[in-house]
């Protein structure tokens, strides 16, 4: 397994063009080519514009993978929060290109590799935007070279994903992907800790479901514009059903603003966001183990 200095594959989309779209490389492998090509996105401070990739909470998860295996970390932005509404959005976005691009060399490449794609925290919101982008057919590869995608504590958790452990309730911060995955559902499997905010908010939490729309709509990118109607509508449409206007009003008073400093304050002590190492998903492995030996299955 190597671990390489990631850089984005530049001209992914003259590879388009020229026919190289969906991995149309050799039908056999080079003898040089992995059987499995894991693209690994680390979660914030893990990373940064000017560091070297740092593994992070997915060491434990790429160490150890078969010799057949081959691995890149990508490095991007990475700012801190999915609520800073003025960044995260072109963080997020260099991630998703070092990685589509990453994707789009190796399908050049090796025409028979099969992917996976892995992320943590801020690195799943951007694994899986880049996914949901080839299971709707629209990506750099065809769905059926996807092995697998594995998420853990996504910004963009929806409520139908398969959660693999304990089900968390409520969605991710940023509000679940329009569109899902499509046809890559089956082989996506996301683990989001019960109390990690950051995948598990509630429903009737309008005040941070709203700032994780802005987050995710920082990038103003054009095309997204459907994308950015259609969730801003469903966050208007629980709000009317949780009564309104009056509801949100409740949840910016002094006094709902000091109770949630004090739960966001309590969330931060209990690293809940932190501990997936030791975060039990049930037959005696934890969150980390889980993820590891599923991709590990791929190989």
């Amino acid at each position: 397994m190597q671990l390489k200095r990631v850089v984005a594959v530049l001209g992914a989309s003259a590879a388009v063009m020229s026919g190289l779209v969906f991995g149309s490389g050799s039908a056999n492998a080079d003898p040089g080519c992995p059987s499995l090509y894991v693209v690994a996105i680390p979660g914030t401070w893990e990373t940064g514009r000017d560091k070297t990739p740092q593994p992070g909470m997915l060491a434990g998860v790429t160490r150890g993978l078969p010799s057949s295996t081959d691995v890149d970390y990508v490095t991007y932005a990475a700012t801190a929060f999915p609520w800073e509404g003025e960044v995260y959005g072109n963080s997020k976005k260099e991630a998703v290109d070092s990685a589509r691009g990453l994707i789009a060399g190796m399908a050049q490449r090796c025409g028979a590799t099969r992917i996976a794609l892995l992320g943590y925290s801020q690195g799943a919101d951007a694994a899986g935007d880049l996914a949901a982008e080839i299971g709707t057919g629209l990506g750099v590869v065809s769905p059926d070279r996807m092995a697998g995608v594995g998420l853990i504590s996504d910004p963009r958790r929806s409520p139908t994903d398969i959660q693999v452990g304990p089900v968390a309730p409520g969605a991710g911060a940023g509000g679940p992907r329009v569109g899902g995955f499509g046809w890559i559902s089956d082989r996506t499997r996301t683990i989001c800790a019960l109390d990690d905010l950051y995948c598990s908010t509630a429903t009737d939490d309008f005040v941070t479901r709203f700032a994780g729309f802005l987050a995710q709509a920082s990038d103003a990118n054009p095309a997204n514009l459907w994308r950015y109607q259609i969730e801003a509508g469903n966050i208007i449409g629980d709000l009317m059903a949780f009564g309104g206007v009056p509801a949100l009003q409740s949840q910016l008073t002094d006094s709902a603003n000091e109770q949630r400093a004090k739960d966001l304050e309590r969330f931060y002590k209990s690293h809940a966001h932190t501990l997936y190492g030791s975060y039990s998903v049930g037959g005696g492995q934890n969150a980390i183990s889980w993820m590891h030996n599923w991709i590990a299955g791929m190989a």
